[in-house]
């Protein structure tokens, strides 16, 4: 029994996984996010779902042998389970991300993104894990997203309250040499020293606060990105829903 506890702990701190164990479990967990309804996924739908177009950076084209191997590494590492059908005829394979961390729902979809995408802006990441979780404000996914920085999931290049900057998740082996630049803030601060500095009454001028113009141009920004994304998804869903009507007659026609 202690020997079994001392397993599950260390099972706990993964922190590194390969290119292709980070593509199948992102897989996962995005389409039991997004499709619930056809997950657990078969072989080929992890496949399909690892080499599709859409929402993914690198786009790969791995084959049906070496996403079965990769599922496989994962199980080993208790990350994904295989699950058998009532008919016996067809396996499928479940994410067990849940049971072996203590994410939260949001933080589950923010690695899913980064995982899928790699390296990105603050504000592409809310669009792109909203359609799987609600977050609805940048302040909300970075009070999440801190959560994982604290424990070292994932990574930044600066300053997470700064606009602008990129993050990305830290699950990398070392030989691929991923680890983003932390920018330095010095920058800032002749535009604040500037901005606290009161100008004699001759020279004074009104400027226009742009910040309110600004936060809207943003948030139609990121809501023209969630947009997209769940075009994306509907169709994505349109091809996996055509893919299983042919296993389908496949199976009726055998």
């Amino acid at each position: 029994m202690n020997d079994a506890t001392q397993e599950e702990k260390e099972l706990l701190h993964i922190t590194e996984l390969s290119r292709q164990q980070r593509r199948v479990i992102g897989v996962l967990l995005e389409k039991a996010f997004t499709t619930p309804d056809q997950y657990p996924l078969t072989l080929k739908a992890v496949t399909t779902g690892c080499n599709q177009k859409s929402n993914r950076d690198p786009v790969s084209n791995y084959s049906e042998s070496q996403v079965y191997e990769t599922l496989d590494s994962l199980r080993e590492m208790g990350l994904v389970a295989v699950i058998h059908s009532d008919s016996g005829r067809t396996e499928r394979y479940r994410h067990y991300m849940r049971r072996r961390f203590e994410f939260t729902e949001p933080q589950l979809a923010i690695l899913t993104e980064l995982w899928l995408r790699g390296r990105q802006t603050m504000g592409e990441l809310r669009g792109r894990a909203s359609r799987m979780v609600p977050i609805e404000t940048l302040d909300e996914l970075r009070a999440e997203f801190k959560g994982l920085l604290d424990q070292k999931y994932v990574q930044s290049n600066g300053s997470i309250e700064r606009r602008g900057i990129e993050v990305d998740h830290n699950w990398y082996q070392d030989r691929e040499g991923k680890t983003l630049g932390f920018e330095d803030t010095a920058d800032e601060e002749p535009a604040t020293a500037a901005k606290e500095s009161t100008p004699s009454p001759v020279t004074q001028t009104v400027t226009p606060d742009l910040s309110e113009f600004t936060s809207v141009i943003e948030q139609l920004q990121q809501d023209n990105l969630s947009l997209r994304h769940e075009i994306d998804t509907l169709t994505q869903s349109l091809e996996e829903l055509k893919q299983q009507l042919i296993e389908l007659k496949q199976e009726l026609g055998s």
